[in-house]
């Protein structure tokens, strides 16, 4: 019997095709501890991954400009042994673009919908009933660029999801500085452009990166990779369309060196939002306005390590686990829940190239 004070925690790596690149966990939150159960074959890169609602299948994508000869990079499937969290490699197919960085499932998790960052475009993949995938159904090309010629002289979508009640799915494109809507079309394994087709124009050359929704479905958030900061975003849900209430830096004023933002997570409760910074090196907290949604900063907490690329919330809301990529680890925090702030627990992993973690409850608990 597992104790219920545990997770599990899947962690996607860097690792090139061949190796063990998907690594299992175990999470003890009572003291933060990580404990390694087993390493999976999971395909060169896979950088971002999702689990059906059932965790009964789990889909990565596999981070590459090449796959069979083409110019692609990879979509994986996964049975998960529910017994031991095991994963069965089910298939694996194009993702009919290059560097795919995000993936997330469809309305009725009958698709999933993958960004392929290189190639700016997004892939329509049907889910099987056996949870397999099958080829691509639909594939749709953003346009335009953006004033940073290094990271913007073409589309880069880089983050693809469903609004709270699934009428939409909106794309985020680092190139464009914009976020895209589309409408579902389930039976088709299709989206469908709207009419406008932006759901929102972010600050020129800003390089919005992921965005993520409060659970009360008001208010969304959007962190920028190229300019470091984060846009506060009311959503108008009959409308599909955002407007922006406030900009918040991500590091402090006197910070000069490199940096990039990355990831961006809301606390289960709602009361806090964080973010990753890479290059200054730290996660970043904030208080939530639960009525205007508006941000207050609480403090900046060193990673831990060099350049963390991702990080994920336990579901009860008392641990934070950071992807360091460059120094190899994982470093474990305790959540202080009355006021958002973190600490270091002691415990971290050695895991080389770190850049996705997903926390998950243990089947048979809560």
């Amino acid at each position: 019997m597992k104790s219920p004070a545990t997770f599990w925690v899947y962690v996607g790596t860097y690792a090139d095709a061949g190796e063990e690149s998907i690594l299992l966990y175990e999470l003890n939150t009572g003291t933060g501890e990580l404990t390694l159960v087993k390493g999976f074959i999971g395909g060169k890169k896979p950088s971002y991954m999702t689990f059906d609602k059932d965790r009964q299948f789990l889909y990565a994508i596999n981070e590459q400009e090449n796959y069979l000869g083409r110019k692609s990079g990879a979509v994986s499937s996964f049975a998960v042994d529910q017994q031991t969290g095991y994963l069965h490699l089910l298939n694996r197919v194009p993702s009919q673009g290059s560097l795919p960085v995000y993936i997330t499932l469809g309305q009725e998790e009958k698709t999933v919908l993958v960004a392929n960052f290189s190639s700016g475009n997004i892939a329509v993949l049907p889910v099987l009933a056996d949870g397999r995938l099958a080829e691509t159904t639909d594939l749709l090309q953003h346009k335009g660029e953006g004033p940073d010629k290094e990271r913007q002289q073409t589309p880069h979508v880089h983050c693809i999801m469903l609004s709270p009640d699934k009428r939409f799915v909106f794309a985020v494109d680092l190139g464009t500085d914009k976020v895209m809507r589309y409408h579902p079309d389930t039976q088709q394994g299709k989206l469908v452009p709207t009419n406008p087709a932006v759901a929102f124009v972010a600050s020129a050359g800003t390089g919005p990166r992921h965005m993520r929704f409060h659970p009360n479905g008001r208010f969304s958030y959007l962190i920028h990779e190229l300019k470091s900061i984060i846009s506060v975003l009311s959503y108008d849900k009959q409308q599909g369309t955002f407007t922006e209430t406030q900009t918040i830096a991500t590091i402090p004023e006197s910070y000069r060196a490199e940096n990039k933002c990355s990831g961006i997570k809301v606390s289960p409760d709602g009361k806090f939002l964080y973010g990753s910074n890479r290059g200054h090196n730290s996660i970043v907290a904030y208080a939530i306005n639960e009525s205007s949604g508006l941000l207050t900063l609480v403090e900046h907490v060193p990673s831990g390590g060099d350049w963390p690329r991702e990080f994920a919330l336990a579901p009860t809301g008392e641990f934070l686990l950071v992807a360091n990529q460059k120094s190899d680890t994982i470093i474990s925090f305790k959540i202080d829940k009355p006021t958002g702030r973190l600490s270091p627990t002691g415990y971290q992993a050695q895991v080389e190239k770190p850049v996705f973690l997903e926390v998950v409850p243990i089947s048979g608990q809560s």
